[in-house]
């Protein structure tokens, strides 16, 4: 079936496919319709869900944590405060090895206050434990919520799905919304080897000592190394049931481009315009679209980008006092390298500033002009 709806309602709609259990609410701007159309979904008899209502962001994470640890499928949704909000149990969630799915729309870190988009607020819990997925449209989240799913649970770590403020979650486009038959077909209940049980009691999170400590942090790094395999196997599948085909990244253009544009999220849909444009006036052009940040997927994309003469990354959000986040990633795969690309980072779009296809001609321009360190700003008003 299909239908028009907010990327909001698109996560909606893929929670209550998975048929989630447990779900804990706390409203914030951008992502708050998530939550709301789940609670009118539970309310009308639709999703028979346990629905939290809780006073904050860290309640909410804690209260499907409990739930997940019981062997429940959990769901949550936040944005921007109330992630920051969260990261002492984001860290308790991966370190317990639960297959959580939390939508986060991402928005701007306050202050100064924005309810406007960029990825600083996911980008900054990279190194907690949690998968992390970039969505370009609202058919993309809506999947990607059933895909997070499949993964997580076989992995048993948790998946943050991403999606821009605004610029999708408050934007509505034509969804094609997965038959429930095929969903519980792809992703059957959730039947956890270990749970809470007072039937079965055992000790959970306990204090270890340092000859333990480093064995369930090598096993937590193995299972993410495991997760890019598993996703493979995930979108193979998704692809023979559902008619979509995704991937840790996705290349555009690529096979004979010199130069290729690194993008996430919604800018890939405007940066495709561009390239279109580009390749009719001759240039040697391409782009590749960063899908999963966490795991990092090291031998696409060096596969993808070896050969080439020049890489622009584009980077909605930045690590102060260094570069671009997904800048800082690509060169760090890349180096060393044998025939390796030239790369340069470029900064657009923070706050929700509008990246529109000549700005990003303006990025493209000005990487290539860059041969240095130098962080290369596209916008700014000085």
């Amino acid at each position: 079936m299909k239908k028009v709806m907010m990327g909001n309602h698109a996560v909606s709609y893929g929670a209550a496919l998975c048929r989630v259990q447990v779900i804990a609410a706390y409203p914030i701007t951008p992502q708050t319709q998530i939550v709301e159309k789940l609670s009118e979904m539970c309310g009308s008899g639709f999703l028979k869900s346990n629905f939290i209502k809780v006073e904050s962001e860290h309640s909410a994470l804690a209260a499907v944590m409990g739930a997940s640890a019981a062997g429940a499928r959990a769901f949550t949704a936040t944005s921007a405060q109330g992630l920051a909000l969260m990261h002492e149990i984001i860290h308790w969630v991966a370190g317990a090895r639960l297959p959580i799915v939390m939508v986060n729309v991402n928005r701007a870190m306050a202050p100064p206050w924005s309810v406007w988009t960029d990825q600083n607020d996911s980008l900054s819990q990279r190194d907690t434990g949690w998968m992390q997925i970039y969505c370009e449209s609202n058919q993309e989240v809506i999947d990607t919520v059933i895909l997070a799913y499949k993964i997580a649970e076989k992995v048993q770590m948790p998946c943050m799905v991403i999606l821009d403020a605004f610029v999708l979650s408050h934007t509505s486009e034509i969804v094609d919304i997965p038959k429930q038959r095929n969903v519980d077909l792809y992703l059957p209940p959730y039947k956890p080897k270990m749970k809470l049980d007072i039937n079965n009691p055992k000790a959970f999170g306990a204090l270890v000592t340092p000859e333990y400590y480093m064995e369930f942090r090598y096993k937590m790094q193995k299972a993410m190394d495991k997760a890019i395999d598993v996703a493979a196997s995930a979108h193979a599948d998704f692809a023979k049931t559902f008619g979509r085909r995704y991937d840790v990244i996705e290349e555009y253009m690529t096979k004979d481009a010199e130069t290729v544009i690194v993008t996430s999220g919604t800018i890939t849909s405007t940066a495709r315009v561009v390239i279109d444009e580009l390749r009719e006036k001759g240039e040697k052009i391409g782009l590749l679209k960063m899908r999963f940040f966490r795991p990092f997927p090291k031998e696409a994309v060096i596969k993808a980008l070896t050969g080439k003469k020049k890489v622009i990354v584009l980077d909605r959000n930045i690590s102060f006092g260094h570069h671009g986040i997904f800048f800082q990633e690509i060169k760090s795969v890349m180096y060393g390298k044998k025939d390796a690309p030239e790369i340069s980072g470029v900064i657009l779009g923070l706050g929700g500033r509008d990246v529109t296809p000549d700005v990003i001609k303006d990025a493209i321009s000005e990487g290539k002009r860059n041969r240095t360190e130098d962080i290369v700003w596209i916008g700014v008003k000085k």
